[in-house]
């Protein structure tokens, strides 16, 4: 089984997958890029790497029984894809000290649905599962995320919604 978790950062992805407690072997995207240096540039705007999706893909290609996360892992192939969703407001919160032009870039694509858009449209909303980590701790994340990776949870797609932020 392939599992990814992604979402809009500040959504909770790693401090949750961290609370997991999985027989999958766990792989944190943004460390892997990082640490192998599959990155194509730099984006100076939003100082930040360029991920080369093609050189993940790659790594990913072949594993099973693996989680992974990182608000890019809806992009790959995946068995269950778990979409982690936050208040835009709460988001902001969670964001603060980042650039300003980023925090604000977020809490839109958050409540434009922009990752959960992706997700359904690249893996179906029969694969895709959308948790609201707002008001939950991350052991009640990494909780609803297990549900999810042992098939205690009906996929979601589609039941939160963060509209009238805008």
């Amino acid at each position: 089984m392939r599992v990814a978790v992604t979402g809009t950062p500040g959504t909770g992805k790693t401090t949750a997958v961290e609370a997991l407690e999985t027989d999958l072997d766990v792989v944190h995207l943004n460390e892997l890029v990082a640490e192998e240096g599959l990155t194509t540039g730099h984006d100076d705007e939003r100082d930040s790497a360029i991920v080369d999706l093609d050189a993940v893909r790659e790594w990913l290609e072949g594993r099973d029984g693996i989680l992974f996360e990182s608000h890019l892992a809806h992009r790959f192939d995946a068995d269950r894809v778990v979409v982690l969703r936050c208040h835009p407001e709460t988001l902001e919160d969670r964001l603060a000290g980042k650039r300003d032009a980023s925090i604000e870039e977020n809490a839109k694509s958050e409540a434009l649905d922009v990752i959960l858009g992706e997700a359904v449209d690249r893996h179906g909303t029969e694969n895709v599962y959308e948790i609201d980590t707002t008001d939950r701790s991350p052991g009640e994340v990494a909780d609803a995320i297990d549900s999810v990776v042992q098939g205690r949870r009906e996929p979601s797609a589609g039941t939160v919604s963060f509209v009238e932020y805008l």
